[in-house]
């Protein structure tokens, strides 16, 4: 079936799975892993405990080998009524988890660097050479790096399922969209310049981005587990639940003192919210609602595993057990820091909690469901923590809980047991 492969269990997973809490990392007598082992622990179980998040799902690797591979918690511990589930399903190993802005550097990232380096592309094109839409006004001057570096003036986010209902009509609106910020002037995180990178992958590539994504990224690379609308292509166990409908969202649009309103936009000229607990659909609402599931900024499923030998291949510096995957020369490119202290698409700001004070040369990326990725080449280490945050509901503040305590714990923990 297309978007999800399916192999014999033996060739899934690079460690055992078990049950809830149990650990599968390998078996260590250092002091120094047994307090690494410790010190993660005590992070997670105690957000866990304190109804923070349902679960979590963390990997960490150096120099090729798993010291620490563990799944914590639940999978879902809620019911839309903010009922606990009896039984809740146990956390494990496989769980597949809605990435959210992981996406961003899983697939749509990973897939301009491939399109470099063929040199199909380069990151310094205008985007109006693929969108025409942009051949107008200040407009002309936004580049691929600018959209990679979220410096392209565009706004941070948009309630486009209000206008748009299809992926070629989002791109329509967006094109059509005033700038907000002068270009190239400032870095405005921006939802909406990965889903203009999304359908420029679409223009030169001729397929659909989630086609593309899995031909050429996630089956050469062995992410078997790795793809758009998993309960569309039957996988329907092992997913772990986000949000109890979308209370954060409608906030979003109806409460202005959030910052995120539009000025002249009827919040109640829309209502298809979702009455439910969003599972196997991406939670994100401009993926879901206007385009189909499938977007450059957001609506991957993965899984611990599989975001590994993506992990792998760029700490190998583009080199796979199967040969060459990318060059060394594109990797590069992408993960040399900007005036902004950002590479293209990665992260590399180590203000940011998940790689808090780590060494020059590290990247990562987080997720708004809970999802992050840390790499610090420096030591060829990574950090994958995949949290599933939203289940537990809004906070009393009408927020959801930050995970950042509990990423930059375990990253610096990490840190400590390195040096």
């Amino acid at each position: 079936m297309k978007g999800f492969l399916f192999l014999p269990v033996a060739a899934l997973v690079l460690v055992t799975i078990g049950a809830k809490g149990q650990d599968h990392t390998q078996d260590h007598t250092n002091a120094a892993d047994a307090l690494l082992r410790q010190r993660v622990d005590s992070v997670v179980q105690a957000a866990i405990r304190s109804d923070l998040i349902p679960g979590a799902v963390i990997q960490i690797q150096k120099d090729g080998n798993i010291v620490y591979s563990r799944a914590c918690g639940q999978s879902q511990k809620y019911d839309f009524h903010h009922r606990l589930l009896q039984p809740a399903p146990d956390m494990d190993m496989a769980t597949l988890f809605d990435l959210a802005s992981l996406t961003k550097v899983v697939g749509t990232t990973t897939s301009l660097m491939l399109l470099a380096d063929r040199q199909k592309i380069r990151v310094d094109d205008f985007v109006s050479r693929y969108l025409p839409g942009f051949d107008t006004g200040e407009k002309k001057q936004i580049t691929i790096r600018h959209l990679l570096t979220h410096t392209a003036g565009l706004y941070e986010w948009y309630p486009l399922y209000y206008l748009a209902s299809h992926r070629d009509s989002v791109i329509r609106f967006i094109e059509n969209l005033p700038l907000r910020y002068p270009v190239g002037k400032q870095r405005k995180y921006s939802d909406l310049g990965f889903m203009l990178l999304g359908a420029i992958i679409e223009k030169v590539s001729g397929m659909s981005l989630d086609q593309f994504e899995e031909q050429n990224v996630f089956e050469p690379l062995g992410m078997i587990h790795t793809g758009y609308n998993p309960l569309q292509h039957g996988r329907s166990a092992n997913i772990a639940a986000t949000s109890l409908g979308q209370p954060y969202e409608y906030r979003m649009v109806h409460d202005t003192s959030l910052g995120f309103a539009i000025a002249g936009l009827d919040a109640q000229s829309w209502n298809g919210w979702r009455q439910y607990v969003v599972r196997g659909e991406v939670n994100d609402g401009n993926a879901w609602y206007a385009s189909d599931g499938i977007s450059g900024h957001a609506g991957l499923f993965s899984t611990t595993g599989d975001l590994q030998l993506l992990v792998n291949m760029l700490l190998n510096k583009g080199m796979t057990g199967e040969g060459r995957f990318l060059s060394e020369q594109v990797i590069r490119s992408f993960l040399t820091p900007d005036a902004f202290h950002n590479g293209l698409g990665w992260m590399m700001d180590p203000d940011n909690a998940f790689m808090k004070n780590g060494p020059a040369g590290s990247f990562g990326h987080t997720g708004f469901t809970g999802t992050s990725i840390s790499v610090v080449p420096q030591y060829h280490l990574s950090v994958i923590i995949l949290i599933n945050r939203q289940n537990v509901g809004l906070q009393p503040n009408g927020v959801y809980y930050n995970p950042n305590p509990i990423r930059q714990g375990v990253f610096g923990s990490v840190m400590d047991w390195c040096r």
